[in-house]
Parts: structure tokens; C-alpha cells; sequence
């Protein structure tokens, strides 16, 4: 348990009260004293020490937090530069656990946790859980993978943290999920969006309906999704979703998490700074302005990161929550700078070709996005999977509802394209981060 004493009785559910409503100018305080710490530790990590001595920085330089702009950001690649422990900032001997990233975005890059890292990570991942429902006597699902993955590993923990039963049922075998649901009844089910869809789908091939499961929470995350496939999961399995952000780097899933309200997610001040800022300029935007989140460690040991360009694009907003708690908050991440798609020069994220598809009744999440030059200018194909009632041989209908998925896709992301209508279970499910886009002009480079 907490060394807190957890509201168990409200419904804003704060696991930790004293630090997840620590009044604003503690806030800041905290964060100064840890940040002059942290900076003189990562000095001796000789990436962090080159960079430094460059700049002609230190710890004394940290006189306020407006001085972290004075700090040097830290990059995917220079992770991978580093490879495998080069940021490494105690001894080999003090770790107990490595971890690595996913990979989707390339090479895979190592991170590793003292004890203290782990005893950390499981309170961070208490605080999320207990604010979206998670209750000792409650009995949690993980759908997630177990391995270098972070997230299966790190809401187990957060979930013996708290003291609710663990299901490491892990990620795949979709139909044995099912039969664990229905024989071990979890209130609380864990895994990414897309799977949860693809549990509900399953469900229905076995003659079930999905909202029967003994789900009542979920807590979903590892690929961007939107408000539209919320209300889909929610609606179909018949659950409350929450979202969580985190990622390996910088400790992996409790960086932030939803309180019941669904305004934003709480960030984790005592433990992260994050800033938002503009992928180009590298300068601030406004508050509520889409920016770049770049995150850094104030209590990691291991492998402390240091203005971490996350490549994650979202909002911040500092004012009060009706909930009670004191943090600033996120938005749901809406995408990445590196799996932004430049159609025609256009920018276009996947989620928005998602938000458009989910307007349309009748349709799924389920959907491939294939860009393509055949001669010198791109082409979007969007191939949707239509729910079985609405599916139909009639080819008026059907050139109906492509005209009409277009015409919300040029609404929502600003561009034309071509709408192909599949079968339902026709495109690949995936247990992990869904995959949604084929850009064959790289294949054609």
C-alpha cells in the first residue's frame, strides 16, 4: 500500500493526496530541488558530461526552472549512439531490471531500473489505476505483452501496489482471454484500445455479447487513439475507458493518467517535467496549443533522461481540475512528428483519418491507410472495415458511404481520399500497437 492514507471513499479515487494535490508553489519548489539534483548526476553520464561542458552549463547554472531551457535536449538517436547502456548513470551492479522500447519506430533502445526505480514506477502506475477505479479487493486482467515491453511489467506492479489480484494473462489467444474473463470475472481489464476492440469482436464470433463480460474499468494505452474510440470500447464492451500515457524512456505507462473526470491526464510533477513546445522552432507554444511533449526525469537513477524529445504531439493545461488534484494535464496524444504523413503537403495524422471514419455510422476502428505516387503526386487509398449489419452487395449503398467517409476525411484532415470498404475481421488484428499505415512511396525510394 501506499504510505498515503488513499481516499477509497470519493469518487475522485486519489491514491497519494499528498503529492497528487501538493498546492502549485510546492510544486514548483519540489521540482527545482530535484531537477539541481538530478543535473548534478547525469553530469557524470559522459553524453550529459560532453554536452554540458559544450554549453558551458552545470547544477549551479539551475537557479530557476526557466534554466531548463538551458539544458540540451536528448534524442531517440542519441539513445541508439549509446547503445546499450551508455546513459547509464549507477553502477551495472545497483540494476534490477532492463527493459527495452518496442521498436516499431526502429532500433530498439535499452533502459534500466534500480530497486528505488521499480518501488517508483509501481506508485506511479497506483495513482492512474486508482483514479480510473482500480480498488484492492478488485481483480485485474493484463492483455498486455510481458518481456522487454514495458507496460505489461509495469501495471502488474502498479496493480500488487495497490493490492488488487493480478490476471498476467498477456497479450494474444484472444478467445482464451475470453474464457479467463468469464471464469476469473476481473472488474478491471488492461491492454491496448485496438485489442479491446478486438476482444469485443471475438466475443461476438463466439456467439457472446462483448457487454456482458464482468469488466467494469479499462485502462487502455500504447498507441494514440481518439474520444471517438472511447465512446466504441465503452459502448461495446460495456466498460468505463481511461487513458494512460508513459513510454520506456522515461520510465515507461505513469507518466499520466485520467482521473474519472476524462478532462486530460494528470501529469506526475513530482516525479517528470514536461514541457510542450514547437517540433520545429523548438521554442514554447501557447497553453492548449499542440506541441511536442519533451519529458524529464527529476527521480529516476538508472537511466535518467534529460529534456527527452518524446516525438509526441498533445496539449498542456495548468488549470485546476475539478477532481481535486493539483497537476497540470495532458490531452490524448493526437500523434507523432515521425508518423505524421505529408499528403500534397498537407500534414495528416492517422488519428484524424480515424476521428473522420468513426463519424460515420456503420463503420469500425479497423481501418489501413496506404499512401502511394504512382506518377508525381500522392495518393491515399483508406480501406475501413464496416460493421456485419451495415455491409452490404448493393453497390449503391456502398458507393454511398465511401462518398460519404470521404467527404468527412477532407472535413477533418484536409485531404482527398480514395475509400475502399472491406469485409468485416478482413484487416489484421494485432495484439500489441496497432499498425495503420503502408507508405509505399518509402518502399519506392
Amino acid at each position: 500500500m501506499s504510505n498515503q492514507d488513499p481516499d477509497w471513499s470519493s469518487e475522485n479515487r486519489i491514491w497519494n493526496r499528498s503529492a497528487e494535490t501538493l498546492p502549485r508553489e510546492e510544486i514548483a519548489a519540489l521540482q527545482l530541488e530535484r531537477l539541481r539534483a538530478m543535473v548534478e548526476r547525469v553530469a557524470q553520464v559522459p553524453f550529459y558530461r560532453d554536452q554540458f561542458k559544450h554549453a558551458e552549463i552545470g547544477p549551479q547554472s539551475i537557479r530557476s526552472l526557466d534554466d531548463l531551457r538551458r539544458l540540451p535536449f536528448t534524442t531517440k538517436d542519441d539513445l541508439r549512439r549509446h547503445q546499450p547502456l551508455g546513459f547509464l548513470a549507477v553502477p551495472r551492479k545497483e540494476l534490477a531490471r532492463i527493459h527495452g522500447s518496442s521498436g516499431t519506430t526502429g532500433v530498439p533502445t535499452f533502459v534500466a531500473y534500480t530497486a528505488q526505480d521499480l518501488r517508483t514506477w509501481s506508485e506511479l502506475c497506483a495513482r492512474f489505476l486508482v483514479a480510473g477505479g482500480l480498488r484492492p479487493a478488485h481483480t485485474a486482467q493484463v492483455a498486455f505483452g510481458y518481456g522487454l515491453f514495458t507496460g505489461g511489467f509495469g501495471l502488474h506492479y502498479g496493480i500488487e501496489r495497490v493490492g488488487a489480484a493480478v490476471i498476467p494473462a498477456a497479450a494474444g489467444n484472444t478467445r482464451r482471454q475470453i474464457d479467463i474473463m468469464r471464469e476469473l470475472t476481473p472488474e478491471v481489464l488492461i491492454c491496448t484500445p485496438s485489442y479491446a476492440l478486438t476482444i469485443a469482436d471475438s466475443a461476438r464470433e463466439l456467439g457472446m455479447d462483448p457487454a456482458t463480460l464482468p469488466m467494469r474499468y479499462g485502462h487502455f494505452g500504447g498507441e494514440p487513439w481518439t474520444e471517438d474510440m472511447r465512446r466504441e470500447i465503452e459502448d461495446q464492451l460495456g466498460l468505463q475507458a481511461f487513458n494512460n500515457y508513459g513510454l520506456s524512456e522515461v520510465f515507461g505507462p505513469g507518466v499520466a493518467g485520467e482521473c474519472p473526470l476524462h478532462d486530460g491526464m494528470h501529469i506526475q510533477e513530482d516525479h517528470f517535467i514536461v514541457e510542450c513546445l514547437d517540433p520545429e522552432t523548438l521554442e514554447p507554444v501557447a497553453e492548449g496549443e499542440p506541441g511536442e511533449l519533451v519529458i524529464t526525469n527529476l527521480t529516476r537513477e538508472a537511466t535518467p533522461l534529460i529534456r527527452y524529445r518524446t516525438r509526441d504531439i498533445a496539449r498542456l493545461y495548468r488549470e485546476p481540475c475539478a477532481c481535486g488534484r493539483t497537476t497540470m494535464r495532458m490531452s490524448r496524444v493526437t500523434g507523432r512528428t515521425d508518423d505524421m504523413l505529408i499528403i500534397r503537403g498537407v500534414n495528416v495524422f492517422p488519428s484524424q483519418i480515424e476521428e473522420a471514419l468513426l463519424r460515420v455510422e456503420g463503420t469500425t476502428p479497423h481501418y489501413l491507410i496506404e499512401v502511394d505516387r504512382p506518377g508525381t503526386l500522392d495518393e491515399v487509398h483508406v480501406k475501413v472495415e464496416m460493421r456485419p449489419e451495415i455491409f452490404s452487395d448493393r453497390m449503391d449503398r456502398m458507393q454511398g458511404l465511401c462518398e460519404h467517409i470521404s467527404r468527412e476525411i477532407q472535413t477533418v484532415a484536409g485531404i482527398r481520399a480514395h475509400v475502399d470498404l472491406v469485409e468485416p475481421r478482413s484487416i489484421e488484428r494485432f495484439v500489441g500497437k496497432a499498425r495503420r499505415v503502408l507508405d509505399k512511396r518509402r518502399l519506392n525510394d
